[in-house]
């Protein structure tokens, strides 16, 4: 097992009758952020028995990779964009077995 790397889920509920927009701004993060350093793994996904309900399950090479990410231009405007839309956010930390 690799100790430095970092592996999160990011869980989101969108506000209703904001699944559309949420879904805009979530699928706009995922190939400039695979495009980056130290990304080795990121994708979001969404519940199809629940449409308000956004996974996103990321692992970077170490901090500082995480880092670059979170001051890229895509992530700005994600970071700006996504609150009047989101009802809940929540992050956990994961460990990578194997």
């Amino acid at each position: 097992m690799q100790d430095q790397t970092i592996t999160k889920r990011v869980t989101f509920i969108a506000k209703e009758g904001s699944e559309d927009k949420m879904k805009e701004l979530l699928s706009a993060m995922v190939k400039p952020s695979k495009a980056e350093d130290g990304c080795l793994f990121y994708e979001i996904v969404q519940y199809k028995e629940n449409p308000r309900k956004f996974m996103a399950v990321e692992t970077w090479r170490d901090e500082k990779a995480l880092d670059g990410h979170k001051a890229s231009a895509h992530y700005k405007v994600y970071k700006s964009s996504y609150e009047p839309f989101c009802e809940d956010k929540y992050t956990d930390e994961l460990i990578v077995l194997g």
